[in-house]
């Protein structure tokens, strides 16, 4: 039982990597003033690859995922009028 505990414990510990919910990616960028375009170009992805991790129609892959929600993170702790329904937890 111990094993079990411990591989529990080992999931709690991990960071939450939960992106905001899709209208709070978008007012966070815009209230940051910048465009898809420029976040996608500043991870090398199309606007359209962006667009899709904007509203929700894809994930982007771990390394993509863990900046994109740096940035969100760090845009909420910049902003936090506009990260209303975004829990901001230590940033990764």
């Amino acid at each position: 039982m111990t094993d079990l505990f411990e591989a529990v414990d080992a999931l709690l510990s991990r960071p939450a990597d939960v992106l905001p919910p899709p209208d709070v990616r978008a007012r966070l960028r815009k209230t940051s003033g910048l465009t898809q375009e420029e976040v996608a170009d500043a991870f090398g992805v199309h606007r359209m690859a962006f667009l899709r991790w904007e509203n929700g129609q894809s994930m982007p892959r771990p390394k993509h995922r863990a900046a994109y929600l740096r940035l969100l993170k760090g845009w909420a702790a910049k902003h936090p009028e506009a990260a209303e329904g975004f829990a901001l937890t230590e940033a990764c």
